[in-house]
């Protein structure tokens, strides 16, 4: 019987569909993919962060140098590479046989190419009197044992050019806050001999390593 327009009308509920024995309803679809440029933006924010810490790393705390000549052979070889620590001496002192990396002093003038870095060894403190005599270095009066020094470089240390007070030909005092540093080839090492002591102001850091060639990795 058709119910007419105002009779009431029943609302059913439809039972529950029960699945047949050994078959699984349909799993829920896995949620679509995050769109594309979000992960190009997260990728790009991540390569920004690591290019400001190497740069903030590079700036402050640690840098790479390379040798370029044989002014501390064979301490350093032309071609190795350095880790130079700049936050050393922002926590302690300068010491006497430390291998330190400066800005080029406008003093200096040996020739070659021209560098904005050079590496060398502290031999001289602020204050330190020092003297050359039978190819051995001396301070204040006493000889310095440069432990560092391979035995083909001890006792072959003389004096630079004559014409200035730092030459080594006359005992020299070295200025406050400046260091007098040599190479370690000292037989072929333009240094302060040369040009005078370097200002404090100029060291860029501490050698701490030697990274490369790796078969030659040292900490010193």
């Amino acid at each position: 019987m058709t119910p007419e327009p105002n009779d009431p009308v029943l609302a059913v509920e439809e039972p529950p569909s029960v699945e047949p024995p050994g078959v699984e309803s349909p799993a829920d679809p896995p949620p679509g993919d995050p769109h594309p440029a979000r992960w190009i933006k997260e990728a790009l924010i991540v390569v920004v962060i690591a290019v400001l810490v190497a740069v903030l790393l590079r700036a402050f705390v640690v840098q790479t140098f390379f040798i370029p000549s044989g002014s501390m052979e064979p301490t350093l070889q032309i071609g190795d590479r350095i880790l130079v620590n700049k936050l050393s001496y922002h926590v302690h002192g300068i010491d006497r046989g430390d291998i330190v990396v400066f800005s080029r002093p406008p003093t200096e003038n040996c020739g070659g190419p021209e560098v904005n870095d050079l590496v060398k060894r502290v031999i001289g403190l602020p204050g330190n009197i020092i003297s050359v005599s039978g190819g051995y270095v001396y301070i204040n009066g006493q000889r310095l044992h440069e432990t560092w020094l391979p035995a083909s470089e001890q006792g072959v240390t003389v004096a630079g050019p004559a014409g200035n007070s730092w030459d080594l030909v006359q005992p020299y005092q070295v200025p406050a806050n400046d260091y007098f540093v040599m190479g370690d080839n000292r037989t072929d090492s333009c240094d302060s001999r040369y040009w005078g002591p370097i200002s404090k102001s100029l060291i860029v850091g501490k050698v701490e390593v030697r990274v490369w060639p790796l078969s030659s990795l040292h900490i010193f």
